[in-house]
């Protein structure tokens, strides 16, 4: 990328197919995809240190009616975590960035709190409706 531009920022769930329009393909999950060889999962980059911590995750328990709760929790954490600086890094050096997860609910998962997050560290939570997700 040039003149410091962001990259696009998408959000995967791992288990869809990979496609060369993913771009730099970026596993934002603390723990492995269960299942999933890393020739098929395809990432170019595993950042688990950018995933929510053991304890917020189990907490969380991904109940879609506490995302609002679990978000903020989340975002605090990352206000906190050096390996955002890393993320924000990779957006910098490749046109597209997709964030890939394994959670099951493509609407209420912790990368599309990351993607909010990184598009704009300041607003005040998750966009709640996953119009940015592939579906």
């Amino acid at each position: 990328m040039m003149d410091g531009e962001a990259a696009e920022l998408r959000v995967k769930r791992i288990y869809d197919p990979p496609d060369a329009a993913d771009g730099y393909r970026v596993l934002v999950d603390r723990l492995w995809p269960r299942g999933m060889t890393s020739e098929r999962a395809a990432a170019d980059r595993w950042l688990a240190a950018v995933a929510p911590s053991h304890d917020l995750r189990r907490r969380w328990h991904h109940d879609p009616d506490r995302l609002e709760e679990f978000a903020a929790a989340y975002r605090a954490e990352l206000d906190a975590n050096p390996a955002v600086q890393e993320l924000q890094g990779l957006r910098r050096e490749h046109a597209v960035v997709t964030l890939l997860y394994a959670a099951r609910d493509r609407l209420h998962n912790h990368a599309l709190v990351l993607q909010d997050y990184l598009l704009d560290p300041s607003s005040a939570g998750p966009s709640g409706d996953g119009g940015t997700a592939d579906a």
